[in-house]
C-alpha cells in the first residue's frame, strides 16, 4: 500500500537522523577524553570519517553490500540513507581507540577501505545478498538485528588491529609495569558525547526493525527502543556499584562508558528479548566494561577510550545473549562471531 511505503520511508529517515547524532557523539567523547592538544585532530578525524565514509558507501560499499539499490518497502533513497548511516560507525570504534596517535591522512585511507570494502563485504555476508551462500562460512542464519557483530566488532577488531601494530601512546606504560593514568580533558564533552550516542541508538536499533507501517511492526519498533534504553540503564548501573564498592567513588567515564556497553549488549538481539531480559543483559555488559578495560591495561594494550572494551567483548557478549535469552542458534550467533572475527582483523591488520 502507497501509505505504507510513504510511513516506511519517513520511519527510515527519522531513524537515520538519530544515527547522525552518534557523529557528534563520538566525537564530543573522544574530544573530551584526550589531552587538550589533541582535540582539534579528533574533532577533525571524526568530520573526515563520516564525509569519506559515507562517499565511499555511496559510491561502491552499498552495492558491494545489498547488490542493487531496489526497494519495494520504502524509497530506495531512504534505505540507501539508513545503512549509510551506519558505516562510519565502524570507523568512529577504530579511531577513537587510537586517538593521539595517528594522522588524518593514514586514517583517511583506512576509512575508504572499511566503508567501501571490509565493511561491505561483512554486511553482504549477514545482511545483504549472501556471497557466502551454500558454503560451510554462510553466516546469514546468526541474528544480529543492528550489528553487535556486524558493526561493533568489526569495527573494534580493525581496532585491536590497529593497536597491536601502533602501540601505546608514549609514557603510557613504565618500564616498572607501572599504568600512567591520562586524565581527560574536558568530562562534560564526555558527558554530552555519551548521551548523543544513547539517544541515536534508538534509530540504530529500533530503525532497524525495518517497518513501523503495521501495528505489529510499530509494538515491536517499540518494545526493541524499550529495550535498548534498558540495557543503557542496567549496564551504566552496574558500573556504578561496582566503582563504588571497589573505590567507594564513582567514575561518570566508567559509568558512561557502563551504558554504552549495556547498548551494545543488546543490539543484536533487542528486537527478540522480553522487557525483563535487556536488565541482566545489560548488568553483565556494564561489568564486561569494568573488568575489560583492567585486563587491556594489563597486556599494555592502550585504548583511550575503553573501545575494545564497549564494543568489541560486548559485540560478542551481545551476539551470544541472543541464544541464551532468546530463540536463536547458539551454534550460528558463535559461528558469526568468529567468521566475521577473522575477517575482519586479518584484513584490517
Amino acid at each position: 500500500m502507497e501509505m505504507n511505503y510513504v510511513l516506511d520511508t519517513l520511519f527510515a529517515l527519522f531513524a537515520m537522523t538519530l544515527i547522525i547524532f552518534m557523529v557528534p557523539g563520538f566525537a564530543m567523547l573522544e574530544a573530551g577524553l584526550v589531552r587538550t592538544k589533541n582535540v582539534t585532530s579528533v574533532l577533525t578525524t571524526n568530520v573526515m570519517i563520516y564525509a569519506v565514509a559515507s562517499m565511499a558507501f555511496l559510491l561502491v560499499g552499498y552495492t558491494l553490500a545489498f547488490g542493487s539499490w531496489e526497494n519495494a518497502s520504502m524509497s530506495i533513497y531512504a534505505a540507501f540513507l539508513f545503512q549509510m548511516a551506519f558505516v562510519g560507525k565502524t570507523v568512529n570504534i577504530m579511531s577513537g581507540g587510537v586517538s593521539e596517535r595517528t594522522r588524518i591522512i593514514p586514517l583517511t585511507f583506512f576509512t575508504v577501505i572499511m566503508a567501501a570494502i571490509i565493511y561491505p563485504l561483512v554486511v553482504n555476508a549477514t545482511w545483504g545478498t549472501n556471497l557466502l551462500s551454500d558454503t560451510i562460512f554462510d553466516i546469514s542464519a546468526m541474528h544480529d538485528l543492528a550489528g553487535c557483530t556486524v558493526i561493533h566488532s568489526t569495527g573494534a577488531w580493525a581496532l585491536l588491529a590497529a593497536i597491536l601494530i601502533i602501540g601505546p601512546r608514549r609514557g603510557r606504560y613504565g618500564q616498572d609495569g607501572k599504568i600512567r593514568v591520562i586524565p581527560a580533558s574536558n568530562i562534560p564533552l564526555v558527558v554530552l558525547g555519551a548521551l548523543l550516542l544513547w539517544i541515536g541508538w534508538f534509530g540504530f536499533n529500533g530503525g532497524s526493525v525495518g517497518s513501523i507501517s503495521s501495528k505489529e511492526n510499530a509494538d515491536l519498533v517499540a518494545l526493541t527502543i524499550m529495550n535498548t534504553n534498558t540495557g543503557g540503564l542496567s549496564g551504566a548501573l552496574m558500573v556504578g556499584v561496582i566503582m563504588y564498592i571497589q573505590y567507594k567513588r564513582f567514575d561518570i567515564t566508567m559509568v558512561l562508558n557502563g551504558a554504552l556497553g549495556g547498548l551494545v549488549s543488546v543490539t543484536a538481539g533487542a528486537d527478540m528479548f522480553d522487557m525483563y531480559a535487556p536488565i541482566y543483559i545489560g548488568a553483565i555488559g556494564g561489568a564486561i566494561v569494568v573488568y575489560g578495560v583492567a585486563m587491556f591495561d594489563k597486556l599494555r594494550l592502550d585504548d583511550p577510550v575503553g573501545a575494545l572494551s564497549v564494543h568489541l567483548l560486548n559485540g560478542i557478549w551481545g551476539t551470544i545473549a541472543v541464544a541464551l535469552f532468546a530463540d536463536a542458534s547458539m551454534w550460528d550467533q558463535v559461528k558469526g562471531v568468529l567468521i566475521v572475527g577473522a575477517f575482519a582483523f586479518s584484513t584490517s591488520f
